[in-house]
């Protein structure tokens, strides 16, 4: 479909500075329900450490590598072979379905497509 006949929006993050002041503070007012909000947890945590220039070292970025392999689908096979010795670290438990704005059904709709509704009596 052409981009021009679409309704959409994009956002392209280039700094840290983006990630801190604008993605982060967003997902932390709108925090996610699912097991995605265990990543974004993870996330942040690996954002943290960037600000604070832990990645500098070898040592000090195998502690981003642990966390990433925590993250969603884990490393990639490259990422695999290039640090062998990673670590799973423990990803938080989410328990929470509780909706803490009203303007989150109508970002998930827009996310996630459509919603469809049915009255059974």
């Amino acid at each position: 479909m052409n981009k021009k006949t679409r309704n959409e929006a994009s956002f392209r993050v280039n700094s840290l500075q983006d990630l801190t002041n604008i993605i982060i503070p967003h997902f932390s007012n709108y925090p996610l329900l699912s097991q995605k909000a265990a990543d974004f947890l993870l996330f942040t945590k690996i954002v943290k450490l960037i600000h604070n220039k832990v990645h500098l070292t070898e040592d000090e970025l195998q502690q981003i590598i642990n966390l990433r392999a925590s993250m969603n689908t884990g490393l990639s096979d490259l990422q695999k072979s290039e640090f062998s010795n990673y670590n799973l670290v423990a990803r938080p438990i989410i328990s929470s379905t509780e909706i803490l704005d009203p303007n989150w059904i109508a970002g998930f709709a827009s996310g996630e497509g459509c919603f469809f509704l049915c009255e059974y009596f």
